[in-house]
């Protein structure tokens, strides 16, 4: 308002006249209507120009063969083409060979990761919550994290014997120091803020670490049990030295015996393709359990 002008005067010169507002509300919500409608569009397109995964993944395994192919035809290294390698798969399948070893790596891998990651879970919720426990165990939890679990073959096999408890142990092994700092790290990282809010809200301690604690370290816990799995199946052929007589890692050494080397990329093949199928399983299961978390 300019000195001197009197109040009404001030006022009616703010104010748009009577016959233009109505006009500028109207264009003001269609500014406002077309942002809204623009945005979800240009989100839509974003979606429609980025290529399938499916998609991408067929593309990449095709790549992937063709090189190996390209690399099998040049003859480096005596390596065997995609060719040789799935005619002896087909010929191990129809002898059984194939399908007893997958079978026999399958059930030593499951056995071991499941006690190993169920251990590791169990003592990770406590020592992530229970600052004791955490004391007593974490020392011994990083002295075994620094010895290979393929150190304590030997170990296992003098005092377990040959039988299938030191394969399995030695599975169990990696499967558990793998997943127990992840779901350690899980509990120790969840929001201060979550716990006080719960607390404060009336929770009881053990309301607090089952409603909120687990469910805030699952992402955690998750990604430890894959860590798990890839140990477990990396340590199989290693397990499968003690006095097996089936297995995929069995195959393979005896397999480098008489230098076949389209049994030993069988053996490699079929351990990618397992470990594979497991892997998406855990992580079909990790978004089913974590759909409240943001993903890109």
């Amino acid at each position: 308002m300019k000195a001197g002008q009197p109040p009404d005067m001030a006022a009616a010169a703010a104010e748009p006249p009577a016959g233009e507002a109505p006009h500028l509300a109207q264009r003001a919500g269609a500014r406002r209507a077309g942002r809204r409608r623009e945005a979800p569009r240009g989100d839509a397109t974003r979606r429609r120009r980025r290529p399938p995964a499916p998609l991408l993944n067929v593309l990449s395994l095709a790549a992937g063969l063709a090189v190996w192919a390209l690399v099998a035809a040049h003859g480096v290294g005596g390596l065997p083409g995609p060719a040789a390698v799935g005619r002896r798969a087909v010929d191990m399948l129809r002898d059984g060979t194939l399908e007893g070893d997958m079978l026999a790596s399958v059930r030593r891998v499951l056995a071991g990761f499941a006690l190993g990651t169920a251990l590791a879970v169990l003592l990770g919720l406590l020592m992530g919550w229970y600052p004791v426990v955490r004391a007593l165990c974490e020392p011994y939890v990083q002295f075994f994290r620094t010895i290979p679990p393929l150190a304590l073959i030997p170990l296992a096999v003098v005092l377990m014997g040959i039988g299938e408890t030191p394969k399995i142990f030695v599975i169990f092994l990696a499967a558990f120091l793998s997943s127990v700092v992840a779901t350690l790290q899980g509990v120790v990282g969840v929001d201060r803020t979550l716990i006080d809010a719960a607390r404060v809200l009336g929770a009881r301690d053990s309301t607090v670490f089952l409603r909120v604690v687990i469910p805030a370290a699952a992402p955690f816990i998750l990604v430890g049990m894959r860590i798990g799995l890839g140990s477990a199946w990396a340590t199989v052929v290693a397990a499968e030295l003690i006095a097996a007589q089936e297995g995929l890692g069995f195959r393979m050494q005896h397999a480098e015996t008489y230098y076949d080397l389209d049994t030993i990329f069988v053996g490699l093949v079929a351990i990618g393709v397992l470990g594979l199928v497991m892997d998406r399983l855990l992580l079909l299961a990790e978004r089913r359990l974590t759909r409240w978390q943001e993903r890109r």
